[in-house]
């Protein structure tokens, strides 16, 4: 009798054993994802939702004339894609993409790699070309609206001093594009080399003296052992550098409003001015979402051919 008893508390007993140790593995398969929740709903909440509202929106017709949106089916789109004005902005912005990130990369590398080599005083340069990266955007194009002023501003006054016309930077079309560029690529040149230079350090000094023993020159060097090893940086840097060329609009906004003839108007200032500016609601969402397709696609291309090579070991 006394044996049945203990046979069934002992079972009793592991039985509640089990259970502890199944919920305890529950709780630790839980926990992740308890953790990751509240930061998924504000990534549904401020990313997810208003890109999908946008969407819908922009199958309807819903600005001034219109308080209730009007289902317009495609209509907006085919409005865009018929819009020489709209093509324009594709045009410039293409153009203004490919001028910063080709410049802005390419002097960032350049300059990671010559402080790479200071031995001293390497903190001074570093922060002397991060400077601009740390003033706002708003800022930034204050300080190159004055620097382009075509009477008293800086760039024409020491041009008139070696004999050279003044240049209306920002009310030239011919230009005016190029002003705007200069901005940007002046505003985050020193936040690329810092991402260069952070690359660069975590190349092992051994390759570098073996390949200098073997003969290899300093553009040997870069070129194959360097830039391979950083290969992860150098993708990183390329999907930020495209998603910051997309972003200009504050430049935009202070220094030229798209002007002259529409030549600086890129996509996302063209946006602002479609939905704020004319409170054509549903014409800047269709813009939203080919902004974002166009974006989606870009990046998923680079994934797929660029991705592939990236070396993750450094």
């Amino acid at each position: 009798m006394n044996d049945g008893v203990d046979l069934d508390s002992g079972r009793h007993r592991l039985d509640r054993f089990a259970s502890g140790e199944h919920m305890i593995m529950l709780s630790k398969r839980v926990r992740p994802y308890l953790f990751v929740a509240p930061a998924f709903v504000f990534l549904f909440m401020f990313t997810y939702y208003p890109t999908g509202f946008a969407f819908v929106r922009s199958f309807f017709h819903w600005n001034t004339s219109n308080i209730q949106p009007v289902f317009a089916g495609v209509h907006n789109y085919v409005e865009l894609l018929q819009s020489r004005r709209f093509w324009q902005v594709v045009g410039n912005t293409v153009v203004y993409a490919v001028s910063f990130i080709l410049v802005s990369t390419v002097l960032a590398l350049f300059l990671a790699v010559q402080i790479n080599k200071v031995t001293r005083g390497g903190s001074i340069f570093k922060s002397v070309f991060f400077y601009p990266t740390m003033i706002p955007m708003a800022a930034a194009a204050l300080i190159w609206l004055f620097l382009f002023l075509p009477d008293f501003g800086l760039i024409n006054y020491y041009l008139r001093r070696i004999g050279l016309p003044s240049i209306n930077w920002l009310n030239d079309s011919s230009v005016a594009l190029f002003s705007v560029t200069v901005v940007g690529i002046w505003k985050y040149t020193g936040y690329y080399m810092l991402l260069f230079l952070a690359g660069l350090k975590n190349v092992p000094d051994e390759l570098m003296d073996a390949a200098h023993i073997e003969g290899a020159n300093g553009f040997q060097r870069l070129f194959r052992i360097s830039l391979p090893l950083i290969s992860s940086h150098i993708f990183f840097i390329l999907i930020i550098a495209i998603i910051n060329a997309m972003e200009a609009v504050d430049q935009i906004f202070i220094m030229t409003q798209g002007g002259p003839s529409n030549s600086t108007n890129l996509i996302v200032y063209f946006i602002y001015q479609q939905g704020f500016r004319f409170w054509d609601m549903g014409m800047a969402s269709a813009l939203t979402s080919m902004l974002i397709v166009a974006l989606v696609l870009v990046v998923s291309v680079l994934f797929l051919t660029l991705g592939k090579k990236v070396y993750y070991e450094v």
